[in-house]
């Protein structure tokens, strides 16, 4: 029941996303880390976890462009079934990997009790904090070790009312969409 639920909220946004132009996508992206860079959480970390964006999510490039300076970006490198952590410096060590995704070719992170702030990225979130991923189960593995605030982002449009969710999904401390924070706490 939750597999097929699930399966059909990823084909309905997919369906939104393509919806979309590239302008569209920048324009929201940019008004939703509008709302996390003022977030006192966001001001104060020093250790960020963020992704590298895929073309149907929220674009990160240009954020991770203009905060790597100032805060250690950590983004996620898939290694077999799991995802492992490395310090990103600038764009020109990316290197294409698993699923076409850029990956940062930087020193290994493993103190994971060090991460101030994770900025997670799904198909799919509630106002509960619950996350639908690709079903991949990369970040299921992954966030039960990161004890950071973890912060969801998405499009409005990404928004569910209620995501069926397992006993190993990591709910987000915050949702973030353009239109601001879903779930403050």
């Amino acid at each position: 029941m939750n597999y097929s639920r699930k399966q059909q909220l990823r084909k309905i946004i997919a369906e939104r996303k393509r919806l979309l132009t590239e302008n569209q996508f920048i324009d929201l992206s940019e008004k939703l880390f509008f709302h996390l860079e003022s977030l006192p959480t966001f001001q104060k970390a020093k250790i960020i976890l963020l992704y590298h964006s895929l073309k149907d999510e929220v674009r990160t490039h240009s954020f991770i462009e203009k905060w790597k300076e100032e805060k250690t970006i950590l983004l996620p490198v898939v290694e077999g079934e799991n995802l492992k952590l490395r310090i990103h410096k600038d764009s020109s060590s990316l290197r294409t990997g698993a699923y076409g995704i850029e990956e940062p070719t930087g020193k290994l992170f493993t103190e994971y009790d060090k991460i101030d702030m994770a900025i997670i990225p799904g198909i799919s979130f509630d106002a509960h904090g619950n996350r639908l991923g690709r079903g991949k189960g990369y970040y299921d593995r992954l966030l039960p070790d990161i004890k950071a605030y973890k912060i969801g982002i998405c499009f409005a449009f990404q928004v569910s009312e209620d995501i069926p969710t397992e006993p190993h999904d990591t709910k987000m401390d915050l949702v973030i969409t353009e239109n601001g924070a879903l779930n403050e706490k």
